[in-house]
């Protein structure tokens, strides 16, 4: 009998030990969220988490792309705690998430041989609060002067302007009128194209409380440098007064000979415009300043996460130099890690370097937890100023004074 009962109790201590080796070893599921930006960039990422989880096969990673209201989605589900475990942000929206303390903190997971030094530093202080690091960004692009080469060889100009008023002067030249109208300038009036004119002769978009500031003299300045172009010149234009949708649309369909946009326009161009002769420059100096923007995205962890361990893992080998080399070696936009940058030769490529040079200087697209509400009150102004229904200095004092009163009542 006793012999019996000792071999029940090994066998249930086998069959024990079995099913906790079973639990151990059961897949973890792991979501991460965010958009796509194409077919191409998607089929690069899937490409990635494969490779992720043939390294480790007790992770399954389930995507999840949200194109329509993405932050609304998030916020939402942060709120109801149901979020994704890993998911892109926006550097626009970190300070929100980042005040409210619904990141996860990963300093601790970063260890020496992530080589967090490799990444650019602006872009990784976007994700920045009080010394903690809450997002490990994925790529990032600046701005540039994109120009048309047939254009400019028929206006006998040889080389991209180099100041701004250099750059005035050639949009008069390059603007022409005949079967397909040709404006210098293609402007698109949004303020995440216009915050490095606000400050290029001493103004500030907020103070330091986050609130807009962004009517003042200084301020003003660099915008009116805009809005006399398109009102006073007429040799700039927005894409819808030519009916395109964008301005790389309007650009590539030779509406406009010069235009300032980021890196997904180099592929764009070289997809939907095939024969279109175009080159890059750094962004004109204004005040004797260089300036230009940049925008960044970052893969962030929710801290309400039940599988944290994994889900670093995943945002560590996502922004590892063979996951980046994967997914930026398209053109959509630039690696955020340096070294990555430099062996897939970015920096040495002629469109890609001046996108490359601006990361030096560029002002981030992001300023607080208020930026959004001042960019929408930013935006419907500056596009009535634009048109002429109202003076610049009445449009932006609207615009501020707006965006402050519902700053206010919703502190």
């Amino acid at each position: 009998m006793r012999k019996l009962l000792s071999g029940l109790s090994i066998l249930a201590l086998m069959m024990l030990a079995a099913c906790r080796s079973t639990q151990k070893n059961e897949a973890i599921e792991i979501t991460l969220s965010g958009w796509q930006s194409s077919p191409t960039e998607s089929r690069l990422l899937k490409q990635v988490i494969d490779q992720f989880e043939k390294k480790y096969p007790n992770i399954r990673v389930k995507r999840e792309v949200i194109n329509s209201q993405y932050m609304d989605v998030i916020k939402t589900r942060l709120i109801g705690e149901v979020a994704p475990d890993v998911f892109y942000l926006d550097a626009l929206e970190a300070p929100l998430l980042m005040k409210y303390k619904v990141l996860e903190p990963l300093n601790s997971y970063i260890k020496p041989e992530f080589k967090i030094a490799d990444f650019e530093p602006t872009l990784l202080n976007a994700f920045r609060q009080n010394n903690q690091i809450y997002g490990i960004p994925k790529d990032f692009t600046t701005l540039a002067l994109f120009y048309n080469k047939t254009a400019f060889t028929k206006a006998n100009l040889t080389q991209p302007p180099k100041t701004w008023n250099e750059f005035i002067q050639y949009s008069k030249l390059l603007t022409k009128q005949g079967a397909v109208k040709q404006f210098g300038f293609a402007v698109t009036p949004e303020l995440p194209r216009q915050q490095f004119l606000i400050q290029a002769f001493g103004g500030r978009l907020v103070d330091r409380n986050n609130y807009a500031v962004f009517a003042s003299p200084e301020g003003l300045k660099g915008l009116q440098l805009v809005v006399n172009q398109y009102r006073r010149d007429r040799s700039a234009a927005q894409p819808s007064d030519v009916g395109a949708n964008s301005g790389d649309e309007m650009f590539g369909r030779g509406n406009a000979a010069m235009m300032l946009s980021g890196a997904w326009t180099i592929p764009y161009f070289r997809e939907t415009f095939p024969n279109l002769e175009f080159s890059t420059a750094e962004v004109p100096t204004i005040n004797g300043k260089k300036g230009t923007m940049a925008y960044t995205v970052a893969y962030v962890m929710n801290r309400g996460s039940k599988h944290k361990e994994a889900a670093w893992k995943l945002i560590e080998y996502l922004t590892s130099p063979d996951g980046m080399k994967v997914s930026g070696n398209q053109g959509f936009a630039l690696p955020s890690r340096r070294s990555v940058l430099t062996e897939l030769g970015y920096d040495r490529d002629p469109l890609y370097a001046p996108l490359v040079a601006g990361a030096r200087y560029a002002t981030i697209w992001q300023a607080g937890e208020t930026l959004p509400t001042i960019l929408t009150n930013f935006d419907n102004q500056f596009i009535s100023a634009l048109l002429g229904e109202q003076p610049l200095s009445d449009a932006m004092k609207k615009a501020q004074d707006t965006a402050n009163r519902e700053i206010y009542l919703s502190n």
